[in-house]
C-alpha cells in the first residue's frame, strides 16, 4: 500500500512540475541582471533596428526555433523600425555564456541604444512580443 502512495505522490509532483514549466516557457519578462546588458551591432554581427531588434539565439536542431523564427520575422515585417537578428547559440558561444542563454530558443528585446529591455526563454507568443516592444519603443 505505501508504494501506491509513492507512486500517487510522485505522479502529483511531476504533474505540477509540467504544469508551472508550461506556463512559464515562452513568457516574455524583465530578469535582473539583464539591466544595463548592452549589444551593439558589432556583438550581433548585424545592424539594430531603428525603433527595436528582436535578438533570437537559435540551434540547428531545435524545432521551436523554427515557429519563434516565423514569429518574430512577421512581427518586424508588421512593426517599422523593429528588425530581427537569428543568432546560432552553437557558433557564439561566448555570447550564449556572457547572457545566460540556457535553452533555445531564447528571445531577447533589444532598445534603439541595444538594451537588453525584455527576454524569453522557449517559444513566445506573438501578442507577447508586440507588448514587449510596445516597452522597448
Amino acid at each position: 500500500m505505501t508504494g501506491l502512495f509513492v507512486c500517487a505522490g510522485v505522479l502529483a509532483a511531476a504533474s505540477l512540475f509540467g504544469v508551472l514549466h508550461r506556463r512559464r516557457s515562452g513568457r516574455v519578462r524583465v530578469r535582473g541582471r539583464d539591466e544595463g546588458q548592452r549589444l551593439g551591432a558589432d556583438r550581433l554581427g548585424d545592424e539594430l533596428g531603428e525603433r527595436a531588434t528582436l535578438v533570437q539565439f537559435s540551434s540547428a536542431f531545435c524545432a521551436p526555433c523554427r515557429a519563434t523564427r516565423r514569429i518574430l520575422g512577421e512581427v518586424s515585417g508588421m512593426v517599422p523600425g523593429v528588425r530581427h537578428v537569428e543568432i546560432d547559440a552553437e557558433a557564439r558561444l561566448d555570447l550564449v555564456r556572457e547572457l545566460g542563454i540556457l535553452k533555445t530558443p531564447t528571445v531577447l528585446v533589444l532598445d534603439a541604444d541595444g538594451r537588453v529591455v525584455r527576454r524569453a526563454a522557449g517559444q513566445p507568443r506573438t501578442a507577447d512580443v508586440i507588448a514587449a516592444l510596445g516597452e522597448a519603443v
